[in-house]
């Protein structure tokens, strides 16, 4: 692929993710954005056929009929699937953005990561909330965190019942914290439990990291609404994130004014923030995180650059994911639950 010429795309998996790929690589290719959709790709033909009709372009049953037409797919195949799939492709010289969990197992991830390697190929992993403009005007304000409060509610849908609340929802904001506080887990603590499904619908988890900061996350697939919120304490500052309004909220704490107001030099104020209290709202640049993400992994593609969310990042969010299904599974063989399915 040339520098100026257009980077043929697929998506393989036309599942309800696999649909919005397709829906923003027509976009780009519509913008004149030096992309072209070469096609779709789904083992259910019909599906297939039903998404390259809706985004004009071509329908096709494997990633291995596409070989040798495209640059770059999205793989978003059930997660089982990523490896064998993902690897076909970058075997077969494409670069490839690969849904979230990275693949089913740490084995799988590293064996990814070793073909990226080998073949030269760029290799991202979608972990949408990266992109999200809430995340994106915080990670500035970051200094030294160490309490978040994580709550990813949902509705039941029948979609991604391969894999557990954990791997579906809550890597999401595993991720993103790993990416905000930077430092090994220490502890975990967790509770999950089925509801609906045979796999746990609901869970909570409490993590301890090196550098002393908590994380405590709920996920919940089963809720009556949808919260998607990020909150965490750093020394005298408060940032709240909406995911799902693109929001964040900042009370910072003027130390001086603050000590003031203990030792009685300055008198709290009546019906507002006490004094040295500043609330203010970051300037969020809106935009679709989708879109964000795969535009940073066509540019990668384009430049040849490392992608903003790397293979080795994804093994970190799974190997988080997996260790708290490993005390999910501990906390049930302590309460004596049984039939448990986790992971």
């Amino acid at each position: 692929m040339s520098g100026g010429s257009r980077i043929r795309t697929a998506v393989i998996g036309c599942g309800a993710f696999g649909r919005n790929h397709a829906r923003v690589y027509r976009q780009l290719q519509q913008e004149d954005r030096g992309v072209q959709l070469v096609g779709v790709a789904d083992t259910n033909s019909e599906r297939a056929r039903n998404v390259a009709r809706e985004f004009a372009t071509e329908a096709f049953s494997s990633a291995n009929d596409l070989k040798g037409k495209i640059d770059a797919a999205s793989v978003a195949v059930p997660t089982a699937e990523h490896l064998a799939v993902a690897g076909q492709l970058m075997e077969a010289g494409a670069d490839v953005l690969i849904e979230k969990p990275v693949a089913a197992s740490l084995d799988e991830a590293t064996e990814l990561i070793a073909i990226a390697q080998r073949t030269g190929r760029v290799a991202q992993v979608g972990h949408l909330e990266r992109f999200n403009p809430a995340v994106v005007a915080t990670v500035p304000l970051v200094t030294q965190p160490m309490f978040f409060e994580v709550h990813r509610l949902s509705v039941f849908t029948p979609r991604s019942l391969d894999v557990d609340v954990v791997m579906d929802l809550m890597i999401h904001d595993l991720d993103v914290v790993l990416s905000l506080v930077k430092a090994p887990v220490r502890e975990i603590r967790a509770v999950g439990l089925p509801v609906i499904s045979e796999k746990v619908d609901i869970a909570n988890a409490r993590v301890e990291f090196d550098s002393g900061c908590v994380a405590n996350f709920t996920a919940s697939r089963v809720s009556t609404e949808k919260v998607r919120k990020l909150r965490f304490f750093q020394p005298h500052q408060y940032i709240s994130i909406d995911y799902a309004r693109q929001d964040v909220i900042s009370i910072q704490v003027d130390e001086r004014a603050a000590a003031a107001l203990m030792r009685g030099e300055i008198a709290p104020s009546l019906g507002g923030p006490a004094p040295g209290i500043a609330l203010t709202k970051p300037k969020v640049e809106a935009h679709e995180p989708l879109r964000t993400e795969i535009e940073a992994f066509l540019n990668s593609v384009r430049d040849r650059n490392v992608p903003a969310v790397t293979l080795q990042d994804g093994c970190k969010a799974l190997q988080l994911a997996l260790n708290i299904n490993a005390a999910m599974a501990e906390h049930h063989r302590v309460a004596g639950l049984s039939k448990m399915q986790l992971g």
